[in-house]
């Protein structure tokens, strides 16, 4: 009951500080209207160069491969900077001295430390969602050849992200205590989260001693996994209207939804495995850091 009262608590908090939401909701509206605007052009130019000479290919399906790039992006970058910004009220907390006044009540630390872990995974997914749901309806009206498996698998892939993205950002938030470093570290996550999960850039373009340093990386895993769902449907069609297979596995290579661990493919089935222990292993890193850490005002 301790834990529901304070989820409730903190989510109730969050929605009532309309900058807090506003700022969540707006990063990913944002991301999309610049993705578009800007890199649109660049995704289709470098689809239509890879088009075998002499096979015709309607422009619907290279519109379609490249929303399916532009909204896997995203939301690989989404559900990471909007859990920081989500949970800013831990810090907050601190700032104002209501953690202390928390701490007074007979709640223990793990309690406590869940609970802004709990409402931060459910305040972010719903702007997430929102972000899909608008990255969705910009594929419809360029070109659709996603199924009903496609987007429960992408939905699959946001939660786990969104669930990696709090777990990260609440051991960072930790060791944050004033508004200044609240700001600092979400610039930082903001501008640089991006790239090293090649949500901007995919990783096929670096070079090998920089690809084997971000394979570690559980993001990389997070982004091809929204790319190999949401992508799918077009690499389909490709094959259907006879592109060649070595052309579609090359297109399929150069957007990461194929990625090399030293040499070896990963399967997607290994993508979760690491994706989820990475996160399993951060929850329990913060609880016992809770627990272990006594912070002041």
């Amino acid at each position: 009951m301790k834990l529901k009262a304070m989820v409730i608590r903190n989510i109730k908090l969050f929605f009532k500080d309309k900058g807090m939401f506003f700022t969540s909701l707006v990063t990913p509206m944002i991301l999309l209207v610049l993705y578009v605007t800007f890199l649109g052009k660049t995704y289709k130019d470098s689809f239509s160069t890879a088009v075998p000479e002499g096979l015709v290919t309607s422009n619907g399906l290279i519109e379609a491969t490249v929303g399916g790039e532009l909204i896997s992006s995203i939301l690989a970058v989404c559900c990471v900077t909007v859990a920081f910004c989500s949970n800013m009220l831990m810090v907050q907390d601190k700032v104002s001295g209501a953690r202390n006044d928390l701490l007074i009540a007979p709640v223990k630390r793990s309690v406590l430390a869940m609970g802004y872990y709990i409402a931060t995974v459910f305040s972010t997914l719903i702007v997430c969602v929102i972000a899909l749901g608008a990255g969705l309806l910009y594929v419809g009206q360029i070109g659709w050849y996603m199924s009903g498996a496609d987007i429960a698998w992408i939905l699959v892939d946001v939660v786990l992200l969104v669930l990696f993205g709090t777990a990260l950002s609440s051991i960072i938030n930790i060791f944050l205590s004033t508004q200044g470093q609240i700001s600092a570290v979400g610039t930082i996550v903001s501008a640089g989260y991006g790239f090293i999960c090649g949500a901007y850039m995919p990783i096929s373009n670096f070079g090998g001693g920089l690809k084997k340093v971000l394979s570690f990386l559980p993001g990389t895993y997070g982004t091809s996994l929204l790319r190999n769902h949401a992508m799918r449907g077009a690499f389909a069609q490709m094959e259907a209207d006879g592109f060649p297979v070595e052309v579609v596995e090359a297109i399929r290579e150069s957007v990461d939804c194929k990625l090399y661990f030293f040499g070896s493919e990963v399967t997607l089935t290994a993508m979760y495995l690491y994706l989820g222990a990475t996160v399993f292993a951060l929850i329990v890193i913060y609880i016992l850091l809770n627990v272990g850490i006594r912070f002041k005002k």
